[in-house]
């Protein structure tokens, strides 16, 4: 009962903190995951593609992407590119800071979203490349027989039965991206982690963290509604009707 009670002062208290950070928390899932999936697509065309050339720069792109730690990217994007491109005008900060570059990297948000959009991208690619491989052959072939060409066939059949396939798959890669979102508080964006690690520090009770639970359970809730209805528009051919 004083757990509750504690929970109930701690939300009342810093509830226009923790919306703020939800705010910020729902603005970074849905942008990287829209702009992750507008990027993801080319990149499985790109891994299906017949050019060695092609294919192997999307595979070693996604191998690099999915095989290291996010923390890991986010830091050297929101380090690394900086320095880089100060290097780059060659150390001199009122060059960069007149440069096109600069409100990209006075932003943090900015340097997050790009961070999470290139590795929500790597992700997503693999479940739609899976979908496309997974478009039955029958189909395939009574396309070519058709007269489709390859782009064709790509725009109108193996694009749009391998994303209702991806539909599941794609659903957990927006949850996955949504609670890796609390990384963003460890590079000064008060998201909903960063809200409860601030008011943390000023209660020093560890009990404020409880706070989110229900935050991230109705984010999870929505995200799986709305991929659910996806799937039930979309596939809805797939559900056995009682006769």
């Amino acid at each position: 009962m004083e757990l509750l009670t504690s929970l109930f002062e701690l939300a009342q208290t810093y509830w226009p903190q923790f919306l703020r950070g939800l705010w910020l928390t729902v603005q970074l899932t849905v942008l990287s995951c829209l702009l992750g999936f507008v990027f993801a697509i080319p990149l499985a065309l790109a891994r299906l593609s017949r050019h060695w050339l092609i294919s192997g720069v999307a595979t070693v792109y996604s191998v690099c992407f999915r095989g290291s730690p996010l923390l890991v990217q986010l830091f050297l994007i929101y380090y690394g590119l900086p320095s880089a491109l100060l290097q780059l005008y060659g150390g001199d900060v009122p060059a960069m800071r007149a440069s096109i570059f600069w409100p990209l990297l006075d932003s943090p948000f900015s340097l997050a979203l790009i961070a999470f959009t290139l590795n929500t991208g790597a992700y997503m690619a693999e479940p739609i490349r899976g979908g496309i491989l997974a478009v039955p052959n029958g189909e395939r072939e009574a396309a070519l027989a058709c007269g489709m060409s390859r782009a064709l066939l790509i725009r109108r059949i193996l694009l749009p039965r391998g994303l209702r396939i991806a539909i599941p798959a794609l659903s957990n890669e927006t949850i996955l991206t949504m609670k890796a979102t609390s990384l963003v508080s460890l590079v000064t964006m008060l998201d909903l982690m960063g809200a409860a690690g601030r008011a943390f520090t000023q209660t020093y009770d560890s009990s404020v963290y409880l706070v989110l639970v229900p935050f991230y359970l109705v984010l999870i809730w929505a995200v799986a509604r709305i991929f659910g209805g996806l799937e039930k528009r979309y596939n809805r051919y797939l559900v056995r009707r009682a006769v």
